[in-house]
């Protein structure tokens, strides 16, 4: 169970660190509906993570990636690709940073959260945890890692639910802190946005280099010679 919990956490926070997702919440936080719609976000983002991971490890042990040389190998070249994909992503993220002193425009279904219904929330919660290429790749990855450690039953449950925990801090901080001090929240929360809107690319190129190192490591290092 230990290995499996090891091989996933990196994969965790790599989705827990994600600015756009983080300032999205935020400002449903902001919303007229922020105590329907803050926690039916964090439902469809948990949800959405576990349902996916839940879905990889099936198929994967199920083809015996965690007995099968061949199966294994092929899950292990799977994860090395995914690694060198992060690498060219924080090549582009790097060089497509806006200028010293601009920001990156944020997507422009941001501007319709505030009259988000608690469905619609939960729904983007699902789309930006499952469908998001970089969130559905870490957690492809952590449903392979969890089958290529040989993980069954309630262990690979176990380092599931621990992947998913994790994955989920960065929205599950902001809705709980809400919850707990109401309006008071907002003046810390805004700070946060602001400071993860001006420093956007940064923490996405510095992210994906690490995502690309620890996914190609553990690909190459799982290789069978």
């Amino acid at each position: 169970m230990s290995e499996a919990i090891g091989a996933v956490l990196p994969l965790a926070i790599g989705v827990a660190i994600s600015p756009i997702t983080i300032i999205a919440v935020i400002l449903m936080l902001f919303s007229a509906r922020a105590r329907q719609n803050g926690p039916a976000f964090l439902a469809g983002w948990v949800g959405a993570l576990a349902v996916v991971g839940a879905i990889v490890f099936v198929l994967a042990e199920a083809g015996r990636v965690g007995s099968d040389g061949s199966s294994s190998n092929l899950a292990a070249l799977l994860k090395a690709l995914l690694g060198v994909l992060f690498l060219l992503l924080a090549v582009r993220q790097w060089r497509t940073r806006p200028a010293e002193g601009e920001q990156a425009p944020m997507p422009k279904w941001m501007a319709a959260i505030d009259s988000f219904t608690t469905g619609r929330s939960l729904g983007l919660a699902a789309l930006l945890a499952g469908v998001n290429p970089k969130n559905l790749a870490l957690t492809v990855g952590a449903g392979l890692a969890i089958a290529q450690t040989g993980a069954t039953g309630a262990s690979a449950v176990v380092a599931l639910i621990v992947y998913v925990v994790v994955a989920s801090l960065s929205v599950g901080i902001p809705v709980v802190y809400y919850l707990a001090a109401g309006e008071g929240a907002k003046q810390t929360l805004d700070g946060w946005k602001a400071w993860l809107l001006a420093n956007n690319s940064t923490i996405m190129t510095v992210l994906f280099v690490v995502l690309g190192i620890v996914l190609t490591g553990q690909g190459i290092s799982a290789l069978s010679i």
